[in-house]
């Protein structure tokens, strides 16, 4: 399988965005009452949460990458598996 880049960003937003529905599933099946208004701060609130989380996580990858130690293709420069 490949092996893809972790994105904290979007797993901010898509934990968000599943609470909005667990709620919402909620108020359907009669376990709660949820106000029609309640899913917009927490999508807001999540995606800007998701934003910064991805501005700060994107910032500290350029941080490591200038460092050295790594290629471009992120593996590190003694690597055998990366050149097989």
């Amino acid at each position: 399988m490949l092996r893809h880049e972790f994105q904290p960003g979007r797993l901010v937003a898509g934990v968000f965005l599943i609470a909005g529905g667990v709620a919402y599933i909620g108020d359907a099946r009669g376990a709660w009452e949820t106000p029609w208004f309640a899913i917009v701060p927490v999508v807001v609130g999540g995606l800007c949460l998701a934003a910064v989380t991805g501005l700060l996580a994107r910032f500290l990858r350029k941080g490591r990458k200038g460092m050295g130690g790594t290629r471009a293709d992120g593996h590190a420069e003694g690597d055998r598996a990366a050149t097989a």
